[in-house]
């Protein structure tokens, strides 16, 4: 890959990769790391993408690969829960009642409520970007419905 073809995905790819990465983790600094891993990977593969949205796909799946080996370390395992998200702000009330009810879902419902609403992808590629069946995609998007429909029901949503 040269200089030119890194800087556009750097460019294109790096506030979806950031979102991915800050929706697993929950954290700046961890989803930061992520970042730079994943645009780290990118510049020695030495893969061939046949489009940007390949690309985009390849450097997403890489992103949760490595928020997965993250939550594998002991450290992490260890740490203190970080009130770092309390610190964000937001336009409405709506968008901070709906970002925080993520937080009662698990890792991978909440990365495939981001692909899906979020970065717009169909059930079909995020089972190719994740390695799942179409089915179990569809299942766990509907868990997560489910439970974010019960969180913003207790904070007065209808």
């Amino acid at each position: 890959m040269n200089n030119i073809e890194y800087e556009k995905a750097v460019n294109l790819y790096m506030s979806s990769i950031y979102k991915v990465a800050l929706n697993a983790c929950r954290n700046t600094a961890d989803a930061e790391d992520i970042v730079q891993t994943t645009y780290e990977k990118l510049w020695k593969c030495n893969k061939t993408f046949t489009d940007l949205e390949h690309m985009k796909k390849w450097l997403i799946r890489v992103s949760i690969n490595e928020c997965n080996s993250l939550f594998r370390t002991p450290w992490i395992k260890k740490r203190a829960a970080e009130s770092e998200l309390e610190k964000l702000s937001f336009s409405t009330p709506e968008k901070s009642d709906l970002y925080y009810a993520l937080d009662n879902l698990t890792q991978k419902e909440r990365e495939i409520v981001h692909l899906y609403y979020y970065e717009e992808y169909k059930v079909s590629e995020i089972a190719d970007i994740m390695h799942m069946s179409e089915t179990a995609i569809q299942t766990r998007l509907y868990r997560a419905r489910m439970k974010l429909k019960t969180e913003l029901e207790k904070e007065g949503w209808k």
